[in-house]
């Protein structure tokens, strides 16, 4: 089917017992890597802080002894709460060198929503910084499972009735001595993300320390490692599962220093920091890469050690890829995944980039596109969903407290993604996206992902989203909404000639909306099933 010569046979190698935060600490400490820079964070406000691989293993046993003095056994939760600081791998990785389980939550969640994932965790323990603690500390007396807060950063520590409160720094630098980690199996549960749910509530997506040797396929040929100098600038915070993976547990696994920032940004602000840090590999969302090539003048010559870069969350643009080649000459990698396994699809330096492919499925990871009613491969050209072997290593364990929706997705061997794509002859595969967003239209099955690299390939497009709209009954039309540039005079009506230009007559967008901004997830990822005409300041349609 391809024209390209196969990857190399992956053998996996799944030890009976593994640990995360050992992995990703103590593995280092009798290796050239000891006494290297672990990771930098670059705080606007408290300034810049590091720490060494040999450090980062100390402190985190030290958070991991501090759980067994405050009677936190193995399988208990810890609410993890955190800006990018040093104290997010602290307890992130301490945690589960107790053999707790760490649950990375969002700095953007509401205190009710913080209460409701304490609750739905059963969280025993809440790490947390002492500005957020101002608004959670009179909100968690639904959170019946919480027995202790251990607080981090500057401020005052405020006690509440009925817990245990600590500030962190305080509590950690008591602890002189401390016990060998928790002897966990390689299946023994990590760490529990939350992500969108379909009733209306996050739903928690359970992890093995296992997913850390499920990953190194990504560290593999989605990242370009290269000796031992690499540093990794992440413009991510680590609770999205997509910076806890390429911003902290690749890199610190395999030794290397993670560069991260706290604060506001702008264009500047990650070109700035790369050259300060020299940092070798840049992560980011399509976002960030658009900031920087539309906002600033900056090129190649301001960031001298920069040699990979690399995206994902959402599709990345045409134009935004030409740009950034030619202003900084280097390419952009992306990757897909989803919170239930990481990182799968990627492409890599071996194979030529092909604009609007997610590239190969990894090594590894024996992906098969099939037809969800038979369970047979489609050929090439033909959708299918991307389904994954129940037995991968990187895929999750189970959804939390949710045993039905966990089978409903587990069929005769293969975990149902609900992602569908299609294969080209050469074996590129072509990311289409839920079912739920395909836009059925006269017949027609239309990715809103094409219309959307299309429109964004318009030098006047800042941002877009194509979805259905039902006219009427049984007619649904493609339409798109759009963010222009600042500045711009391009008109809807020539957009509307550009998508006819660019698009098979079906696929065009027979309306354009201009909108200001789009309803998004607290990650940023468009939501289109909030997409509709109240977002819109204006319209074209074709006629």
């Amino acid at each position: 089917m391809s024209n390209f010569k196969p990857f190399a046979p992956w053998i996996w190698q799944v030890p009976e017992n593994f640990n995360i935060g050992v992995a990703c600490t103590d593995a280092h400490l009798d290796t050239p890597a000891a006494d290297n820079i672990a990771m930098i964070v670059e705080d606007d406000k408290l300034g810049t802080s590091q720490i060494t691989f040999a450090q980062l293993s100390e402190r985190t046993s030290r958070f991991a002894q501090l759980l067994r003095d405050l009677g936190v056994g193995a399988g208990e939760r810890i609410l993890i709460r955190l800006p990018n600081s040093l104290d997010y791998p602290t307890a992130f990785l301490g945690a589960m060198k107790r053999g707790a389980v760490s649950v990375p939550t969002s700095t953007l969640l509401t205190a009710e929503e913080v209460v409701y994932l304490a609750q739905d965790s059963g969280a025993s323990v809440l790490v947390t910084d002492k500005a957020a603690w101002a608004t959670l500390k009179d909100q968690l007396q639904d959170a019946v499972n919480l027995r202790h807060v251990l607080l981090s950063g500057p401020g005052e520590v405020s006690a509440v009735a009925g817990l245990n409160v600590q500030d962190m720094e305080t509590a950690l630098s008591g602890i002189t001595q401390w016990q060998a980690p928790h002897w966990t199996k390689s299946i023994d549960p990590a760490y529990l993300v939350y992500t969108s749910g379909t009733t209306g509530y996050p739903k928690g997506v359970l992890h093995a320390h296992r997913a850390m040797i499920g990953r190194t396929p990504a560290s593999t040929y989605w990242f370009d490692f290269a000796g031992d100098g690499d540093r990794i600038m992440h413009s991510g915070k680590f609770n999205w599962t997509y910076v806890l993976g390429s911003g902290l547990m690749d890199p610190l696994y395999l030794g290397k220093t993670v560069i991260v920032h706290e604060g506001k940004n702008d264009a500047n602000t990650w070109p700035r920091l790369i050259k300060k840090h020299s940092a070798t590999i840049f992560v980011g969302v399509p976002t960030i890469y658009r900031q920087i090539v539309q906002k600033s003048e900056l090129t190649s010559a301001d960031v001298p050690s920069l040699r990979h870069c690399m995206s994902a969350g959402e599709h990345l643009s045409d134009e935004v890829l030409t740009q950034w080649r030619e202003r900084f000459g280097v390419d952009i990698y992306e990757a897909v995944g989803m919170s239930e396994f990481s990182y799968y699809l990627c492409q890599t330096r071996s194979r030529p980039i092909r604009p609007g492919s997610a590239g190969f499925p990894q090594p590894g990871h024996q992906i098969q596109l099939l037809d969800p009613e038979t369970l047979k491969p489609v050929t090439a050209g033909e959708e299918g969903m991307i389904c994954v072997p129940d037995d991968d290593p990187g895929l999750f364990l189970k959804y939390w407290n949710r045993p039905e929706e966990t089978a409903k997705l587990r069929h005769d061997g293969w975990f149902f993604t609900g992602d569908y794509a299609r294969y080209d002859t050469d074996g590129y595969i072509w990311f289409l996206g839920r079912k739920d967003d395909i836009i059925k239209s006269f017949g027609y099955r239309v990715s809103p992902y094409e219309i959307e690299r299309v429109l964004k390939s318009h030098p006047a497009v800042a941002d877009c989203a194509s979805v259905g709209e039902e006219i009427e009954k049984d007619k649904v039309l493609v339409v798109a909404y759009v963010i222009m540039r600042p500045g711009s005079t391009t008109t809807a009506d020539e957009l509307l000639v550009f998508g006819r230009a660019h698009l098979a007559a079906y696929k065009t967008p027979k309306t354009i909306y201009l909108a200001n901004d789009f309803p998004r997830t607290k990650n940023g990822k468009i939501l289109r099933k909030d997409v509709n005409p109240t977002i819109a300041i204006s319209q074209s349609t074709i006629r």
